[in-house]
């Protein structure tokens, strides 16, 4: 039986809210009226669900919604009519539910805020907060277009950084499956050419048939010895101390770690900027940053600077202990704290940062070409050199 929400008055005219499970809206409107009150609003409940499976709410529908919605508010529509509108017209089933929720619970005396909060898979704690501080300085329409500049620049910050991933991923899987293709087809060919003339072959000959021979028989070993390595990471990664590490590891590697700082660093300046110059607090604004850190390192590097906050002293202090954020960015951060210019300095880092990363990603790519052809070359080159070593034996003999 479908849930319908309703809102409806008392004789008193008393507002009152609620759901019911009847067959039909016209039935929820009989009971309604049978317990003497005044029907306000009737609709169907919707499926909270739906978003979580089958498909979410990606970024690029929420950028899309937040332009849209700013734009309309702007020109002064009223904001259950914006949200109407941007239910209807938007092509995501998950995103056009989340809204009819919304706009029900703002028609039945919520805030923005309050009834986007109820939905965390699509819209974030920073986009609730902005939110609540344009509602509260009644800002709401520049608010939202920040938000949607900082949404767009997060995430071509985001596929920047996936997309160097990507090639040198791509190339370790085909060098893989060209070594497991040899080793289960190829090499035992060999292998029986081999035995069938008798002899002594050469030492990488027999260690290349040796893991021909144990792949092949015992390749649910191998398949077993992975998924416990991958389950066992990501069981170490899910503690804390087990996190602190891995994220410690990975921005002190060579070349990785460069751009995975500068990400960082980018990220975390231009959240802080743009909550801060929205109007959310600074003790709220480094909490929600550092929740979306995504790294243990800068997380705890930025909680420390809440407490320092917290306590009367600055940011730039903790930063600084932290030994991950350069010494142009604590100056900078000291300077705009000073000065009562952070929102705008912290933007001025991000932009800045936003070109770094850009050359990190370069030169990644630059560092790891020759590296994945020495690496593709040494890998299937020497396998093959391996196995021709007692042919070229062979002819020398027969000379």
């Amino acid at each position: 039986m479908p849930v319908f929400n309703y809102t409806a008055r008392t004789l008193t005219g008393e507002l009152q809210s609620g759901s019911i499970d009847l067959p039909s809206e016209n039935d929820v409107v009989a009971h309604l009226r049978k317990n003497r009150m005044i029907v306000v609003k009737v609709q169907q409940a919707p499926k909270q669900l739906n978003f979580s499976f089958g498909g979410g709410v990606t970024t690029r529908d929420i950028v899309i919604f937040t332009r849209q919605f700013a734009t309309m508010i702007n020109s002064g529509l009223p904001l259950v009519q914006a949200l109407d509108i941007l239910a209807e017209q938007t092509e995501s089933k998950a995103l056009k539910d989340v809204t009819k929720a919304v706009v029900y619970d703002v028609e039945s005396g919520q805030t923005l805020a309050d009834a986007l909060r109820k939905h965390p898979k699509a819209f974030s704690d920073l986009y609730v907060n902005m939110v609540a501080a344009g509602e509260a300085g009644g800002i709401l329409d520049t608010i939202l277009l920040r938000l949607a500049v900082f949404m767009e620049k997060n995430d071509a910050l985001v596929r920047r950084v996936k997309g160097a991933m990507i090639y040198p991923a791509v190339i370790f899987s085909v060098a893989g499956i060209c070594v497991v293709v040899l080793l289960i087809f190829v090499i035992p060919v060999f292998a029986n050419m081999f035995s069938s003339a008798g002899g002594v072959l050469p030492l990488p000959t027999r260690i290349v048939m040796t893991m021909s021979s144990f792949l092949i028989h015992f390749w649910w070993a191998i398949g077993a010895g992975a998924g416990l390595a991958v389950f066992s990471i990501k069981k170490y990664y899910a503690t804390s101390g087990g996190r602190l590490m891995l994220d410690k590891l990975m921005l002190s590697s060579p070349v990785l770690g460069d751009m995975l700082r500068k990400s960082a660093v980018s990220r975390f300046t231009r959240t802080l900027g743009t909550l801060i110059a929205s109007g959310v607090s600074i003790l709220d604004g480094l909490e929600i940053t550092a929740k979306t850190a995504g790294n243990r390192v800068i997380h705890d590097a930025v909680m420390e600077s809440r407490n320092s906050i917290a306590g009367g002293e600055t940011i730039a202090a903790p930063l600084q202990k932290s030994k991950v954020f350069p010494p142009m960015v604590i100056s900078m951060i000291a300077v705009g704290e000073q000065t009562g210019g952070l929102d705008e300095m912290l933007t001025k880092i991000a932009d800045f940062y936003d070109e770094e990363v850009d050359a990190a990603v370069a030169n990644l790519l630059s560092a790891m070409e020759p590296v994945m052809i020495v690496f593709l070359g040494g890998v299937v080159g020497g396998m093959v050199i391996a196995m021709y070593l007692p042919i070229f034996n062979m002819i020398n003999l027969v000379q």
